[in-house]
């Protein structure tokens, strides 16, 4: 049966491939050949135009393509008290031959905990005044700040304990949270690879050789989120999207959820996730056992990084497959990740995503109605 309440049958991760109008404007901004209020000029138009065609495509959930971002994380992270970003060497590299993301890093310069008024809560204002489906707002889960990174974004004369930083950084993001809360937002989503991360031996090992223990961030990581949404309305739905990296069409890790299964779905107070499945490297549906009753799990099938539209017969075959585990009820569709994580876009054309989606709606109706 359909639902009335997000996450919707047919859902989408959130970041839409970047019109070349917003790629041109953006560039001219960054050689200063137009000014700030022409650049948000053009983000409002296209933002409104990738809204009507959410909604005509038939998604019940809109969000605003992130085209205001450059990235799905630094652009967050950056409004945040306390936070900058800054040009380094990236630890964790794309499995890819060609560019790596830019080499845009974060890092602690003083105590969290407190709040600046946050710019995004003004782009989900803008949202939900032009939409008339539900509109999503998509924000990296705390989790970003230190896995990446590690002590290395963290100074000891800032936090000698960690466990400071991890109570204040959840604090922070309460109060991001509750800001959305009071601009009128009810669908949040929390952009959380590490976890998924953390199901990979390579990184795995990348973490016990900076000395941590990878065993211990879940509980870590599930703390910080828990302490964020400790104070959402009753009415206000939080989702977490787990992937294994989104760089033109590139990945990060590989392996699949039981590392990390039964924190992620019994230790953490959000209600859905949505979840990568478009490759083997994300591992079979025997981790959702775990799926508590009452929680959604939105299947990503749909592969984000390619063009191909994939098979009607066998997305409906893996989704059967997948109710071996959880119930057809608790389960929804999606591609597997968003279409452009970063303003360069993944390697397909628009025409090519606006089909998935279609395509997505359309089995979503033959599904459940």
């Amino acid at each position: 049966m359909p639902r009335s309440k997000p996450p919707f049958r047919a859902d989408h991760v959130g970041s839409l491939l970047r019109p070349a109008t917003l790629k041109a404007a953006r560039e001219k901004r960054t050689r200063g050949e137009i000014g700030a209020a022409d650049l948000a000029a053009v983000e409002d138009r296209e933002i409104e135009n990738v809204i009507r065609k959410q909604e005509a495509v038939g998604l019940k959930a809109v969000t605003d393509g992130e085209f205001r971002r450059t990235s799905w994380s630094h652009d967050f992270f950056e409004g945040l008290d306390g936070v900058e970003s800054y040009v380094g060497e990236r630890k964790i590299k794309f499995n890819a031959q060609g560019p790596q993301p830019r080499a845009v890093l974060l890092r602690v310069i003083g105590k969290l905990g407190g709040y600046k008024p946050h710019p995004m809560i003004g782009h989900f204002k803008f949202l939900l005044s032009h939409a008339k489906a539900t509109p999503k707002m998509t924000i990296p889960s705390p989790s970003s700040l230190h896995f990446r990174y590690g002590r290395d974004a963290v100074p000891e004369t800032i936090y000698p304990a960690m466990e400071d930083f991890y109570r204040d950084l959840g604090q922070s993001y309460r109060k991001v949270v509750d800001a959305f809360a009071a601009a009128g937002c009810r669908y949040l989503q929390l952009d959380e690879v590490n976890l998924a991360y953390l199901c990979d031996p390579s990184l795995r090992q990348h973490i016990i050789g900076r000395g941590e223990d990878p065993a211990k961030l879940p509980a870590i990581y599930a703390g910080m989120i828990n302490a964020a949404l400790a104070g959402i309305p009753s009415d206000m739905t939080i989702t977490m999207h787990l992937c294994r990296g989104n760089f033109r069409s590139s990945f990060v890790a590989s392996g699949g959820y039981e590392p990390v299964a039964e924190t992620l779905f019994n230790s953490i107070n959000v209600h859905g996730y949505f979840m990568e499945y478009d490759s083997d490297r994300a591992g079979g549906f025997e981790p959702l056992r775990h799926v508590p009753k009452g929680k959604t799990v939105v299947l990503g099938l749909v592969s984000s990084k390619s063009g191909k539209l994939e098979s009607r017969d066998e997305l409906k075959r893996r989704i059967e497959q997948a109710t071996q585990y959880v119930a057809l009820d608790q389960l929804c569709l999606s591609p597997q990740c968003g279409f452009a994580s970063t303003e360069e876009g993944n390697i397909l054309s628009e025409d090519e995503q606006w089909a998935k989606l279609a395509m997505i709606v359309e089995l979503a109706e033959e599904v459940w109605g």
